[in-house]
């Protein structure tokens, strides 16, 4: 049902997500970042609540494996659940319920998580992860990008996903980049990919026209002067 990879930039402080899923609208319910706390993913039967939360356990101080015990303690029928936590430091943490659907799996490492279910190999996750690393000197969307494309080579999800998005936090209080493709018959990581390289050399100068218009660049569209 979904695969997702969650992480910080080292470098930059940024914190995203980038997940897909055989349903629609995926990254409308399961994923959350916020700049400089960090980031969670809520997943397989999934409370869109669990996101927020955790992120506020995040925000008071506490690491993210702590987070982790906080959210399962507090969340009803946490056995449905399946998350994946990045604090601010880097640390990673998740959680996979006994009734998380499916072949299941999480892999953490510094500054990133990458957890699915319903996968067509146990191997996905791991394949994340080592992508990710390997792009190291990336931008972060690149990486998670990179990431979900070695998810899918490595076999997916069993059956096809049909939508896909990366939520990107950095230094402002929105998200820098909030990239859906809410469905797609046949290819919806690769329509991901292709959103993010229109909107990530054009990323900086919106953020630029929210904090400053009056020195931000033009819009480069026909009547803007």
């Amino acid at each position: 049902m979904t695969f997702s990879i969650s992480a910080r930039c080292a470098s930059t402080g940024m914190f995203g997500i980038a997940v897909c899923s055989s349903s629609p609208c995926v990254a409308a319910r399961c994923a959350h970042v916020r700049a400089g706390v960090g980031a969670v993913a809520t997943q397989n039967i999934t409370d869109p609540r669990l996101g927020p939360r955790g992120l506020d356990l995040l925000a008071s101080g506490l690491p993210a494996a702590e987070a982790l015990v906080r959210l399962k303690a507090e969340a009803k029928h946490i056995d449905y659940r399946q998350l994946a936590l990045v604090d601010r430091t880097g640390a990673s943490a998740a959680f996979s319920g006994s009734k998380t659907l499916g072949r299941h799996r999480s892999v953490t490492g510094r500054d990133v998580v990458a957890a699915g279910n319903l996968l067509s190999r146990a191997s996905v996750p791991e394949r994340m992860v080592e992508a990710f690393l390997r792009l190291a000197d990336a931008p972060l969307g690149d990486r998670l990008i990179g990431a979900m494309q070695a998810g899918l080579a490595a076999g997916g999800e069993e059956g096809p996903v049909h939508s896909a998005g990366m939520l990107l936090a950095r230094d402002v209080a929105w998200p820098v980049a909030d990239l859906r493709i809410d469905w797609h018959e046949t290819d919806p990581i690769g329509e991901l990919a292709g959103l993010w390289a229109l909107w990530k050399p054009q990323m900086d100068a919106y953020v630029a026209r929210a904090l400053d218009p009056s020195s931000a660049p033009s819009y480069g569209v026909a009547g803007d002067r």
